[in-house]
């Protein structure tokens, strides 16, 4: 999508399953499942949606999907589907990893942050996108280094510490803009110092919502994920944020929707719905 002064593409690292309880939290399945049909592990289909963002002078990345250091028992796990991947869809827009100048991360979990880096078949394991600065908040970076027990499984160290390494990672501490139309906002809710990125150009606002909103089913102020560690938090954060992006008329971008990767939101009947954007073979055009 043209974007005032910058070019906008939603591009996939592949699909992966999470169970559908716990992606909904206490919202009852008969509810749920109507738009996201588990499979007999009540597993339910997920996307891994990360977005480039073009602008006259950058190339920058928001989130790097899952990536590919992972075994064969993790694969089956988490259902992890391939039929893309995040340097595939680069390269489809004529970009090589060293053409990416900066990569937001919105926090460190492996399904955000796995793409970070790749391995080598004698196993060293070097930055993905060496030319990059990498970005994330250093309250996430301090917690991920030592996480509590529940979310040690999200985190893995291999996803950083060759940036830290290279000098490559620069942790910031709150809202910030990291460049001049492209800035980040803390929300917690999912994690401590969780953060979405917002896109401004030319009067217009587009909005990458991470897992403040992870799918358009979750719209809803009590859809929330029984992964967040601050329900509450993103409940507060999601409805102002929301209110905000449909009073405004935002481009909303959903990181793990299978189908409706982005749209536009409209109130019908008091309930939030999206119209979403059509895709075509150069990124998102407007519907």
């Amino acid at each position: 999508m043209k974007f005032g002064d910058f070019d906008l593409f939603v591009l996939s690292d592949g699909v992966f399953h999470l169970d559908g309880g716990a992606m909904f939290g206490v919202v009852p399945k008969v509810l749920w499942e109507k738009l996201n049909p588990p499979n007999a592990s009540n597993r339910i289909r997920l996307g891994l949606n990360c977005l480039l963002i073009k602008t006259p002078k950058e190339n920058i990345l928001v989130d790097t999907g899952i990536g590919t250091i992972y075994t064969e028992k993790f694969a089956s796990m988490f259902g992890i589907e391939k039929p893309t991947n995040l340097l595939k869809e680069l390269a489809g827009l004529g970009l090589k990893p060293g053409d990416i100048t900066k990569v937001i991360l919105t926090h460190l979990h492996f399904d955000h942050a796995g793409g970070n880096c790749w391995q080598e078949a004698n196993g060293q394991i070097h930055s993905t996108f060496l030319n990059a600065t990498y970005f994330t908040q250093r309250g996430e970076l301090e917690y991920a280094r030592d996480p509590d027990p529940r979310s040690k499984g999200s985190y893995f160290p291999h996803n950083w510490d060759p940036l830290l390494a290279n000098r490559q990672l620069e942790s910031i501490a709150g809202d910030r803009e990291i460049v001049p139309g492209i800035s980040v906002q803390v929300t917690g809710g999912h994690t401590r110092d969780h953060q979405i990125v917002k896109i401004r150009s030319e009067g217009r606002t587009a909005c990458f919502l991470a897992d403040l909103v992870p799918t358009d089913s979750h719209l809803k102020t009590t859809y929330v994920m029984g992964y967040d560690l601050y329900p509450k938090t993103t409940m507060e954060v999601k409805e102002k944020v929301l209110k905000q992006a449909l009073v405004e008329n935002w481009l909303v971008i959903f990181e793990h929707a299978p189908k409706v990767r982005a749209g536009y939101l409209r109130e019908v009947e008091e309930k939030l719905l999206v119209e979403k954007v059509e895709e075509d073979d150069d990124g998102l055009s407007e519907a």
